[in-house]
């Protein structure tokens, strides 16, 4: 697989069969991302377990926040990594451990070798994309706003009145 591009069906596979989430650089922060794409995924019924050493114990959007992987009680279908990329390989080891099916890397994180820990362990992997993203624009959503809808146009609105 050409892990630069993925196909829709590949990315709606992994979303439909994800249930359980285990965030990876969760934040109790409102502006950051995390929190965003945590809150985001929530409303759309996955489970969302936040992993944040800094924040064990406290509790985000609802949820108990884990120290590590291991810590976490669940079965994890899918390990989504808002951390650099020289921390996922360590990560992707963990993920194999545990039984995950899925290693996303969030946007601007590649790590090749991550890469290969995960896919030799039988897991599948996106990197360099954001699940909440995705799930927007595979449902139509992110179109409703008028962002992926396939019309590309420099023509200025002509405006009528005054």
């Amino acid at each position: 697989m050409d892990h630069e591009k993925y196909s829709d069906d590949y990315i709606k596979g992994i979303l439909d069969d994800t249930r359980i989430i285990a965030m990876v650089g969760a934040s109790a922060n409102q502006s950051r991302p995390s929190y965003f794409a945590m809150k985001y995924l929530q409303a759309k019924r996955y489970r969302v377990i936040p992993v944040n050493p800094g924040q064990a114990g406290n509790k985000i959007l609802g949820e108990t926040v884990y120290a590590t992987l291991d810590d976490v009680p669940e079965k994890i279908d899918m390990v989504d990594c808002f951390r650099s990329a020289d921390a996922i390989p360590a990560l992707a080891e963990d993920a194999v451990r545990l039984g995950a099916k899925v290693l996303w890397m969030q946007l601007g994180i590649v790590s090749e070798k991550a890469l290969n820990v995960a896919e030799d362990g039988g897991l599948k992997v996106v990197m360099n994309r954001c699940p909440k993203i995705e799930y927007g624009r595979l449902s139509g959503e992110i179109g409703w706003l008028g962002v992926n809808t396939g019309v590309i146009s420099s023509k200025r609105v002509r405006r009528i009145g005054p």
